[in-house]
């Protein structure tokens, strides 16, 4: 239901809505891209709220890391263009 009002309010302002496929934004390090043996995965991680990148060293909090790396992944999609249905 989020999605679909995500979508319909950027309609209005001649905005832009692109989904992503948020699968492992937890996980992977927001900085190198590595995904850890120490990084909070499924049910059992969801009360670890923040973790290290055992690969750079960056401590991240959960959401914001999962946040930078949903935007990542859309501006990757805008780069790349988005094909005409």
């Amino acid at each position: 239901m989020l999605k679909i009002q995500l979508e319909y309010k950027s309609i209005a302002p001649q905005g832009m809505f692109i989904e992503v496929n948020e699968s492992y934004t937890t996980q992977a390090c927001s900085c190198c891209g590595c995904i850890s043996a120490s990084s909070p995965k499924g049910r059992a991680g969801l009360g670890i709220r923040e973790s290290t990148c055992v690969e750079c060293g960056t401590t991240h909090d959960r959401d914001i890391n999962a946040a930078k790396n949903i935007l990542a992944l859309g501006h990757k999609r805008l780069a790349v263009g988005i094909p005409v249905l």
